[in-house]
């Protein structure tokens, strides 16, 4: 046992309260060592359990009692050096169930549906270019409404523009898919001052476009892949001072947004040259049906197209995912076929990590300053 677990119990067997709550407040949660992490509740109930979102193992995972009669409960998970896992408590009690954020643990990681909280195994530091630089100049975002024919409404979206942002110049483009959380929960904006201040991507424009019906409009829907092409880039293009080639055009996403990237780049070829696809929702059936629900449908027909005749989407592609998603096995399966086409360059990274939009911030350095590298690296590398 974990002898921070058996100074626990010590104190608990001694009843002392006091020193039960100096403990806990001179203590971090979970435990980390270095072939795993140690959970830790205390609060009456009749079972606690961890639920997680690590592919592969059970999702609920039951703690056990520190002693009869105790109100301290513990679970020990091995974990890999260098995860990141996203979490919470079931707390079970009089047959209620109450999912929590971990009590003892300050870390939090949030997402549109909300928080959860965050387990650092041993090895895992956040990126410190995630992290606010007193140094980089931030670059404006603005607030852009646009009429679409092909949806016969209004589209908002936001700009980021960097800092020293001239007219004179002219810009690279990257439309982000799902752009307001990639602001708000993966530091986007953070990011990219940062590594434009560092010389590792050049000045670039973004386009931060989000959906009020992703998952009709990110599953390879063809209106989305021609409102980008036919509607925001000439929009943009007329507007700003773009480089208007494939190799100053980006598409960038995660999840259902990596389908949209990949699939407005597949049905317009040699319009964009460079795609960023985050832990995309891949899914693929080469026999039988898929079991991701109707909402995949389409995406499963586009997937199984694209893998018949993937052609050459953009020249240069940057694929990234989680050891621990589910969407695992669909992301790498991906890149050999994109391999087989010589006219690509492709480069895919994985994290110990899930689907989530840290692990998605994470990679963004990799994956922006390949597909667009700065003076730093066109001098260096």
């Amino acid at each position: 046992m974990n002898p921070l677990l058996l100074q626990l119990r010590r104190l608990n067997k001694r009843g002392d309260e006091k020193a039960l709550d100096e403990f806990f407040q001179s203590h971090q949660f979970p435990i980390v060592e270095e072939d795993g992490v140690t959970f830790v509740y205390r609060g009456e109930a009749d079972d606690v359990y961890l639920q997680h979102w690590v592919y592969g193992l059970p999702s609920y995972q039951r703690f056990h009692a520190l002693d009869d009669d105790s109100d301290l409960w513990h679970l020990h998970l091995e974990l890999p050096k260098g995860s990141r896992i996203e979490y919470k408590f079931n707390v079970v009690s009089e047959g209620k169930e109450r999912l929590i954020e971990d009590p003892l643990n300050d870390l939090k990681a949030y997402d549109p549906f909300g928080a959860n909280s965050v387990c650092r195994a041993y090895g895992y530091t956040p990126p410190e270019w995630t992290q606010p630089d007193p140094d980089a100049r931030p670059g404006a975002i603005d607030d852009i409404s646009m009429h679409s024919k092909i949806f016969a409404s209004d589209r908002r979206f936001r700009l980021y523009l960097p800092a020293r942002y001239r007219r004179s110049r002219n810009y690279p483009l990257l439309i982000v898919h799902d752009g307001n959380d990639y602001l708000n929960f993966a530091s986007l904006q953070t990011v990219l001052d940062n590594l434009i201040h560092r010389l590792e991507i050049p000045p670039l424009i973004a386009a931060l476009t989000h959906s009020s019906d992703r998952l009709v409009e990110y599953a390879a829907d063809l209106r989305h892949a021609d409102h980008l092409a036919h509607e925001l880039l000439p929009y943009l293009e007329k507007r700003l001072p773009l480089v208007r080639r494939p190799e100053g055009r980006g598409l960038m996403g995660a999840s259902f947004g990596a389908v949209a990237a990949l699939h407005a780049a597949w049905t317009h070829p040699d319009t964009y040259g460079r795609l960023l696809l985050q832990s995309g929702s891949f899914a693929f059936t080469d026999i039988g049906q898929h079991w991701r629900g109707p909402v995949f449908d389409p995406v499963v027909r586009f997937m199984n197209s694209f893998r018949k005749n993937p052609g050459k989407p953009a020249e240069k592609i940057f694929i990234s995912c989680g050891r621990y998603e589910s969407l695992i096995y669909e992301n790498r399966s991906l890149v050999p076929l994109l391999q087989e086409n010589r006219l690509m360059q492709v480069r895919y990274r994985e994290a110990r990590d899930g689907h989530n939009w840290e692990n998605w911030r994470d990679r963004l350095r990799d994956g922006l300053s390949w597909l667009f590298p700065g003076p730093l690296w066109m001098v260096y590398e």
